[in-house]
C-alpha cells in the first residue's frame, strides 16, 4: 500500500508537504486556483515546517487573492458567434458542416467545418488538436534557440492540459512539458515560459541561482509572469 501523503493544516490551509533531498523548504502558489505546494528536507520536523509556513502566510494570502482576481474566460460550447483566443487576440467562431473537416483563420473570424451532427465533444477536439499543432511549432524553434542559448539539451517536450502550472520540467529526463492554454496568449509570453522551463535544466529548484539564471538571460522575465497570470484563465 502507498503511504498516506502528509498534509499540514495551517492558516486555515491544507497543504501537502512533500519529503525530498533537498536542505531548505520552499512554499509555491499555482494558479488558476492558488494551489499550495510544500517541498521540504527529508528529516526536517513538522513544527520547524509548520513555523516557517506561517511566516510566509501573508505571503500565500496575497498569492491567492491575485489569482482569485483573475479573469476567468467563459465555458466555450464552441458553437457560432463565440469568442476564441490565439496568441492574445481573439476572434469570433464560426462552425460550418461540410464533407471536408478543417479549421480555417481569418483576420477577425475562426472557421471550423465539421462533419453533419458532430457533436461539442467532437468540435472541441477539432479545435485542440489544432491548437496542439500550431503550439507545437512554435514552440520547436524557441526549444532550439534557448538550447543554444543556455547550453543544454531537451530530449523531448510534450504540450498537455495542465490544472496549475504553464509549464513543467523533470531536469533527470531532460523533458518538458507545457499547458496547452498558451496557444492562447501572446507569443512573447510563450518565449517566457520556454526559457523558465529551461532554466530548470540548469537549477531543477525555485532557488536564488534559479532567479540569477532567468534575470541573466531574460530580464524582465518579472513582467512576463506578471502578464501571463492576469490574463484570462
Amino acid at each position: 500500500m502507498c503511504e498516506p501523503q502528509e498534509i499540514l493544516e495551517v492558516g486555515g490551509l491544507r497543504i501537502p508537504v512533500s519529503r525530498k533531498a533537498i536542505k531548505h523548504v520552499h512554499i509555491a502558489v499555482y494558479p488558476p486556483d492558488g494551489a499550495v505546494t510544500i517541498s521540504a528536507p527529508v528529516g526536517r520536523r513538522t513544527e520547524i515546517i509548520r513555523a516557517f509556513v506561517l511566516t510566509r502566510l501573508a505571503w500565500i494570502k496575497a498569492r491567492q487573492a491575485e489569482f482569485s482576481a483573475q479573469l476567468r474566460a467563459p465555458e466555450l460550447n464552441f458553437i457560432t458567434r463565440e469568442s476564441h483566443y490565439l496568441w492574445g487576440r481573439r476572434y469570433l467562431l464560426v462552425v460550418r458542416e461540410g464533407a471536408r473537416p478543417g479549421i480555417e483563420l481569418f483576420p477577425k473570424e475562426l472557421v471550423l467545418t465539421v462533419r453533419p451532427r458532430a457533436t461539442k465533444k467532437e468540435r472541441e477536439r477539432a479545435i485542440c488538436t489544432w491548437h496542439r499543432s500550431l503550439l507545437r511549432a512554435e514552440l520547436g524553434p524557441l526549444i532550439r534557440k534557448w538550447e543554444a542559448e543556455l547550453g543544454v539539451t531537451v530530449k523531448a517536450f510534450f504540450v498537455q492540459r495542465l490544472k496549475t502550472k504553464w509549464g513543467s520540467c523533470t531536469p533527470h529526463k531532460g523533458y518538458v512539458r507545457f499547458n496547452l492554454e498558451l496557444v492562447k496568449k501572446p507569443k512573447d509570453l510563450l518565449e517566457y515560459v520556454v526559457v523558465h522551463e529551461l532554466c530548470h535544466l540548469l537549477e531543477p529548484r525555485h532557488s536564488k541561482r534559479f532567479y540569477e539564471l532567468l534575470e541573466r538571460y531574460y530580464s524582465h522575465w518579472k513582467e512576463a509572469r506578471a502578464d501571463l497570470n492576469e490574463l484570462p484563465v
